[in-house]
């Protein structure tokens, strides 16, 4: 495969006015949601000429919830601004990680319709899943036997790699959090792009892509040392997303590190109020919005606030509503701040009887832990919530309640909270 790269000798091409050139020619073509996405998808286009000088490589991804929204199109355009692309709509493992591995001929991958890989519809696609994942960082490798019979030996295959992708709906979350999200949408009748057509346009990309790779060259050797500064509350994953971008956009200087920040924290922010989470944090989130400052509940009185909400998963969870059952297995994934498992205990509920529920003390460990801030609704939640977080961090444990020990019963249905 021919690097078009090799070609290109180091100039004094100015990094802004490059970057400024790549964001002119996407909007001829492309019509983003947001400034951000912008910033965001050159930055991008610019990192792929300097993946070797840094620890990961984030992907991108185009989404939307219908076609027709320029999901190709971006990637189309893209083709003709990286080095040594490879756009398509279905690949194997087997070819992509062997592409993959060749260090002189590392592609940049674009891969369309991925939703057809990842969707509803598909098969999984594990291993395929696991070779995107590896190749986020640039010591990830994939193992591979190599040889005949009795001779195979096991041989590491180095993946790092750029990686685009374009599709409907959503990504497994492993690949979600290394990627930059780009939520497409149909144009409006008042956003106009020119039309795009490969034969007349693919030679005006090319000459960006030569300038783009130009201009790396002239910033590689300081970019290898380059710790730039993050946002504020950028860290973990979305600090190995951004951190080359923003590189990037330091080296190329102008208005692109105040605006590479900037995308940065509001893109950041826009996938963390559209991460849904895994079933189980939905579930502890709900919960702790039911229980809202009770100290316990019972199983059927959970279950039945669980299927109101409209926008839950509880009432047809695997075809049917959430049963106890359900309930007691999901959440003793979980553990009590005496890392025990979660799991219900008998609750009073008249002077000779009792039902199966669950006490915050014993939730309040797994939501401190994973379940987002929220608003608190009464005094009652607030001193309940203190006091929950309190025990937590002081690793108190949690009181040693017998099987039917309570003094009063519980209502039927816990006090609502007052307003």
């Amino acid at each position: 495969m021919t690097d078009p790269t090799a070609s290109v000798t180091t100039t004094t091409e100015d990094g802004a006015a490059v970057l400024d050139a790549v964001e002119a020619h996407h909007r001829r073509f492309n019509v983003f949601p947001s400034e951000a996405a912008y910033v965001a998808v050159v930055l991008w286009d610019a990192h792929t000429h300097l993946l070797d000088c840094f620890e990961s490589t984030p992907r991108i991804a185009f989404l939307s919830p219908e076609p027709g929204s320029g999901k190709t199109r971006s990637l189309e355009i893209i083709d003709g601004l990286v080095p040594r692309p490879m756009i398509t709509t279905d690949v194997s493992p087997a070819a992509l990680f062997r592409s993959m591995s060749d260090a002189d001929a590392r592609p940049t991958v674009l891969l369309d319709e991925i939703d057809t890989v990842f969707g509803p519809k598909a098969a999984g696609n594990e291993d395929l899943r696991g070779l995107i994942n590896a190749g986020h960082r640039r010591g990830g490798v994939v193992y591979r036997c190599v040889g005949d019979g009795s001779t195979q030996t096991v041989q590491p295959f180095p993946v790092y790699s750029a990686l685009a992708t374009a599709g409907l709906g959503d990504l497994p979350d492993t690949i979600m959090s290394r990627s930059v999200i780009i939520r497409m949408r149909r144009r409006a009748p008042n956003e106009r792009v020119e039309a795009y057509r490969e034969r007349i346009h693919k030679a005006e990309s090319n000459t960006l892509r030569d300038r783009l790779a130009a201009w790396a060259n002239t910033v590689r050797d300081q970019l290898h040392d380059a710790w730039p500064e993050l946002p504020e509350g950028i860290s973990d994953r979305p600090a190995d997303v951004w951190e080359p971008l923003i590189a990037v956009a330091d080296a190329a200087g102008g208005q692109w590190p105040k605006r590479a920040r900037a995308a940065c924290v509001q893109l950041v922010t826009a996938a963390k109020a559209n991460d849904k989470g895994s079933v189980g944090i939905r579930l502890l989130t709900d919960l702790r919005d039911i229980f809202d400052g009770a100290e316990r509940m019972l199983s059927a009185d959970l279950l039945s606030k669980l299927a109101e909400l409209d926008d839950a998963p509880w009432a047809d969870l695997d075809g049917k509503p959430i049963t106890a059952r359900a309930l007691a297995r999901m959440l003793g994934d979980y553990v009590t701040a005496d890392n025990d498992p979660i799991k219900p205990r008998n609750i009073k509920t008249g002077p000779k009887s009792s039902a199966k529920g669950y006490y915050a003390a014993d939730l309040s460990d797994a939501w401190l832990r994973y379940c987002p801030p929220c608003p608190l609704r009464s005094q009652e939640s607030a001193t309940a919530a203190t006091a929950a977080t309190a025990q937590v961090r002081a690793l108190f444990p949690v009181a040693d309640t017998p099987e039917v020990a309570d003094t009063e019963p519980l209502p039927a249905t816990p006090a609502a909270a007052a307003p």
